[in-house]
């Protein structure tokens, strides 16, 4: 097959097509021909994408897409689709369907038969993953850290015992507290590139430790948004922790100890019966005949 016939624009098709993060010059040539092509364009926010096409010279028809009106909007892509028309999403900046609910729509085309196929381009994470200085090899994303106070503790915990380099974003008006958490359960000590404004022209990666990221915001003002890349833990280190609070404290005690950081009552249990190593009900249970 030539690549003419591959970058042919098909109907019945769903393109998730990537766009600039920061720099307008990163949209690919194939992106340009996929949004000028197809039928109609997917967009998180319709105000932002106009202005994308108007830069590019690009007039297709638009419709939203984003999480309050997935469901609905969803449905009716996915029949638009099926009666042989084309489509390409795209979220604000980057890649769609990551940590996006354009992940929804992949899923319903494809359960539906409907051809799904990408137009590579930036994703944010990897960026910032390539100019942390942190191990690349194997890493984790975590996206946005959750909102709910007990569900967020339990995930902070939960990345205190991950080995492998983390990728996190961040809004710049939760900069500073997220920063401060990290470092009150992950460990003040801890690698961190805080990259911000990546392709931009106030591109800043701050590679420093927790501590130090938390120092440089008192005084520097948050601004842009950013990615945190964190380095995952040494297992010995974190080995030796649960191990030690599993030898000293009473079952009781360690539920206290994550009950005392923050977390739900049955969310204690789960994270101490991790520590111990046996299943929660067994904890539960033992707490109860105490």
């Amino acid at each position: 097959m030539s690549s003419e016939e591959k970058n042919r624009i098909n109907g019945k098709t769903l393109y998730l097509v990537s766009t600039p993060i920061g720099n307008l010059a990163d949209l690919s040539e194939r992106a340009r021909k996929t949004l000028s092509e197809v039928d109609f364009i997917a967009a998180e926010d319709t105000r932002n994408t106009a202005k994308l096409l108007m830069a590019f010279g690009i007039s297709r028809p638009l419709v939203s897409y984003h999480e309050h009106n997935k469901r609905e909007r969803g449905s009716v892509i996915v029949e638009r689709l099926l009666a042989g028309e084309s489509c390409a999403l795209v979220t604000d900046a980057g890649t769609p369907a990551i940590s996006d609910p354009g992940e929804d729509l992949v899923r319903l085309a494809a359960e539906a038969g409907i051809t799904v196929t990408a137009v590579p381009g930036a994703v944010a994470g990897i960026v910032a993953l390539t100019l942390s200085g942190l191990a690349t090899a194997r890493f984790s994303f975590e996206g946005f850290l959750p909102r709910d106070k007990g569900e967020r503790r339990e995930r902070l915990l939960e990345l205190s015992r991950e080995t492998r380099t983390m990728l996190v974003h961040e809004a710049p008006h939760r900069l500073r507290a997220t920063l401060s958490e990290l470092s009150d359960v992950l460990g003040e000590e801890r690698a961190i590139a805080v990259c911000r404004e990546l392709t931009k022209r106030n591109e800043e990666i701050l590679r420093t430790t927790l501590s130090g990221a938390v120092e440089h915001y008192r005084t520097a003002e948050p601004r842009g948004e950013y990615v945190l890349v964190i380095a995952g833990s040494e297992r010995g280190h974190t080995d030796t922790q649960e191990n030690s609070l599993a030898s000293t404290l009473s079952p009781a005690e360690h539920v206290a100890y994550y009950e005392k950081q923050g977390l739900a009552r049955m969310d204690a249990i789960k994270a101490a019966a991790k520590d111990r190593g046996i299943p929660k009900n067994e904890l539960y249970r033992t707490l109860h005949r105490s």
